[in-house]
């Protein structure tokens, strides 16, 4: 018999219980709201355990909510651990057959799920905590709702939330929405903005200048109040700078975040003797109470995961918090008694924050959700019911990276080995990693170093995995004991396959150095990387990437993490690993490729063949008979990026183009147009048989361009035949002068000495257009520009006359130019 502690059944969400009871047994889904402090994930599965048949499962979404949950249940029974009450998370399970609540992480809940999706044993699964919308915890819904629908209706669900936002959770589940009370003590909220501005966070980077302000505000406030004192800050790494700042304070501070110690994450769920002071991620939001906190001091940000899928670069990123966390993070200082929150920002800031957090699915790397789709038998995601649908994009990018791991066939169905991957408890990344290095490494040294990529490594085990992995193996700190207890796990769930251990033929016994390179490139095999300069490498999948370290000096590396800030041409590597090229052509091969090149580049074709690991290149060799048609396409690349001045273009060539130019201007039809566009265009039709001889740069130096354009004459109507009469090269004048037209401009322009041109009354017509007419002086420069000879003679040239005729005495200037004889002669001296 199931019989909490009457504290515990004094909890606020105690009432509402016989709601929720008689929901499950009307229609067996239900969607409990409950604010943070009363009870639901503590009492609320005691209760239904002693209620219905059949084992409560409850899902919490991180490691150390499990625990603590599964301890204050057990307390609640006067029981250890174990008995009534169990906790299964990754790498430690304490359950027995009398185990009727048992714990588990949602991770937890999909792989049982993946084995046994009748969860046979199991009458109630309750999702603690699903307003925080992680991807394993939708996920885990979905599956959850197609076992109710196909193989256990009697299967009962419950979606418990921190929040009263809980109108979509209800349409999903299809069941009524249960509301508890919160009592809430009242919280004063205090603005604390840094005094200076501080910049905005960047990928990882947070403003040194915010920590210490956090920092000042962590004292301020144990000077102002009292009580415990929780701190918000977004990751381990700032946790402990800001803890390096409150020494002698004369307080216990303890760093409580995911890679925390089970030890210390437990203390921060007890009451200390002496003052605390509690630096913690957002994994002390909304799960179980922090006794003893009257104080919380928000430094306003939190971490969430981002994708560059065209990059293959998936790393968390420090983004502002949402309105409604930074309400969750404010409640903990109102649990047990009036408290205050210090926020690190300015009140006027805080109406531009989110409303909500964004879903996990909506952000985050796929591949994983991808798989466990896969395997349910929903590759396209279609059928499962999520309250978000993913992104088209990401899931795409997800669904060819399974494809490369051998994770599905072509149609996204799992595979046999697919399927394997998924149950390992690791992304299917790590998981063909360590399925892969094994043979070659041997089982214990492959999940060693797998181990070490499966959570972020602290910041003072610097950049290089194999110095890394050497540190671990020392222990000394708390990441160390976590490393090998996944090490164990994982060397174990290799055993049975047949991945146990061995070596590859003809490599030998691998090194430490060969291993973790191995294992990184094998996990992720589009960041192996060759060096192209001092600490610069390009991955193979394209990316520009920067490396500081000793690793940096290598030729070829296998890059672990990395990630690319906004505005970066390159990622920055965190964690890489030396490789060599054999490593890299085999944790890389499937974008490996041998092919020809005939291009241009650097303004000249390059005939070439190139092998080529994805955008490494690996080496060339000259191409000596190179395709024809390939050649021609290198050679208009060239034009089309150069230009048609890579053709010679002799004086009377360029005048050509001039008057084909102005035939299409004016007459238009069949007359083609030579605009740079337009030749470039139809490069080949009117340079075909030089562009067919031509094999480099040279070659098309070489071609008379003027003789290829009378290809484009319009020969085939016969209007060609007229080009001459209808836009002429030269015009003949009254002196029998034939000279030259210039089409470079709008008009045609016809420059001639003034008394060649005597007698004549009509301005001179090219296809219909008048020229324009530079009468020159004896000099040969300029004297008047007309377009009308009749207006110029009967108006304009008597000025001119008076201008020039003391000048040039010799040459004659009659008064009336219309009716004089045209001359090129001058009067012989007297």
């Amino acid at each position: 018999m199931i019989r909490p502690r009457p504290e515990g059944l004094a909890l606020p969400v105690a009432p509402v219980v016989p709601a929720l009871l008689a929901a499950l047994r009307e229609g067996g889904r239900a969607v409990l709201a409950a604010p943070p402090g009363t009870g639901k994930t503590t009492l609320v599965p005691l209760l239904l355990a002693a209620e219905f048949d059949g084992r409560v499962l409850v899902a919490e979404p991180r490691r150390m909510a499990a625990r603590a949950a599964a301890r204050r249940m057990a307390w609640l029974l006067g029981e250890e651990v174990g008995g009534t009450v169990g906790f299964t998370v990754r790498g430690e399970r304490r359950v027995s057959a009398s185990t009727a609540v048992e714990v588990v992480t949602t991770g937890v809940l999909l792989q049982r799920l993946q084995r046994d999706p009748e969860l046979r044993g199991v009458g109630t699964v309750m999702l603690d905590e699903c307003h925080e919308r992680h991807l394993d915890a939708d996920t885990a819904t979905a599956f959850l709702l197609d076992v109710r629908s196909v193989l256990r209706p009697e299967l009962r669900l419950v979606a418990a939330s921190a929040t009263t936002d809980t109108a979509a959770w209800a349409a999903l589940l299809d069941g009524p929405v249960v509301e508890a009370e919160g009592v809430l003590h009242p919280v004063a909220v205090r603005w604390t903005p840094p005094l200076r501005p501080v910049r905005p966070p960047h990928g990882m980077r947070v403003d040194p200048a915010l920590l210490e302000h956090v920092a000042a505000t962590v004292r301020r406030a144990l000077g102002e109040q009292e009580g415990d004192v929780l701190c918000f800050l977004p990751g381990a790494g700032e946790i402990a700078r800001v803890a390096g700042m409150l020494g002698g304070l004369g307080v216990d501070v303890l760093q409580v975040h995911g890679r925390a110690p089970a030890a210390v994450q437990d203390a921060a769920l007890a009451a200390g003797e002496r003052r605390r002071v509690l630096l913690a991620t957002s994994v002390a939001e909304s799960s179980l109470t922090v006794p003893g906190v009257r104080v919380v001091v928000d430094c306003g940000l939190a971490r969430e995961p981002r994708m560059d899928h065209a990059r293959g670069l998936g790393a968390l990123t420090t983004v502002r918090v949402s309105r409604a966390a930074a309400e969750q993070r404010a409640g903990r200082a109102g649990r047990e008694a009036p408290g205050t929150v210090y926020r690190c920002w300015a009140e006027a800031e805080h109406a531009r924050l989110p409303r909500q957090p964004a879903p996990e699915i909506a952000l985050a790397d796929l591949t994983a959700f991808a798989l466990q789709a896969a395997c349910w038998g929903e590759p396209d995601t279609t059928g499962l019911a999520l309250l978000d649908a993913p992104p088209p994009g990401a899931l795409a990018a997800a669904r060819t990276t399974l494809h490369e791991l051998g994770a599905t066939d072509p149609d996204g169905r799992a595979t046999d080995r697919g399927r394997h991957l998924a149950l390992l408890g690791l992304h299917p990344r790590l998981a063909r990693a360590l399925l892969d290095a094994a043979p070659a490494a041997g089982a214990a040294r492959a999940a060693e170093v797998t181990a070490l990529l499966s959570e972020e490594l602290p910041g003072s085990y610097g950049s290089d995995l194999t110095a890394a992995w050497h540190r671990a193996r020392r222990g000394g700190d708390p990441y160390g004991g976590r490393w090998r207890a996944e090490a164990r796990r994982l060397e174990g769930a290799l055993r049975g396959t047949d991945h146990g251990g061995g070596t590859r033929g003809g490599r030998g016994r691998l090194t430490d150095d060969a291993v973790a390179g191995l294992v990184a490139a094998l996990a992720f095999p589009e960041r192996v990387a060759r060096r192209r300069g001092p600490g610069a490498y390009l991955m193979v999948g394209g990316t520009a990437a920067e490396v500081s370290g000793t690793v940096g000096e290598a030729e070829w590396i296998a890059v672990a993490v990395a990630d690319r800030g906004a505005g970066r041409a390159s990622a920055r590597v965190r964690v890489a690993a030396v490789v060599d090229e054999d490593i890299a052509r085999e944790a890389a091969g499937h974008a490996l490729e041998s092919y020809q090149e005939v291009r241009w580049r650097d303004g000249d074709v390059v005939a070439r063949t190139v092998e080529r690991l994805g955008a490494v290149e690996l080496g060339t060799a000259p191409l000596r008979r190179p395709d024809p048609a390939a050649l021609g396409d290198a050679l208009l690349e060239g034009l089309r990026a150069e230009g048609t001045g890579l053709l010679r273009w002799s004086r009377e060539a360029g005048e050509l183009r001039q008057r084909m130019a102005f035939a299409h201007r004016v007459l238009g039809g069949a007359w083609p147009d030579v605009a740079e566009e337009a030749l470039l265009a139809r490069a080949p039709e009117w340079l075909g048989p030089e562009l067919a001889s031509a094999r480099r740069r040279a070659d098309l130096q070489r071609i008379d361009a003027g003789a290829a354009l009378n290809r484009l004459l319009p020969w085939a109507t016969g209007e060609a035949a007229r080009f001459a009469e209808l836009v002429p090269e030269r015009i003949e004048v009254p002196t029998g002068s034939r000279i030259r037209v210039d089409y470079s401009g709008e008009q045609p322009v016809l420059a001639v000495k003034l008394q060649e041109l005597f007698g004549l009354r009509e301005t001179p017509r090219v296809a219909g257009v008048p020229v324009v007419v530079h009468l020159l002086s004896p000099a040969g420069r300029p004297a008047a520009v007309t377009a009308d000879l009749a207006s110029f003679w009967r108006e304009g040239y008597r000025a001119v006359r008076a201008e020039l005729r003391g000048r040039y005495p010799r040459h004659p200037w009659p008064e009336d130019p219309s009716t004089a004889r045209p001359t090129r002669a001058v009067r012989p001296r007297k």
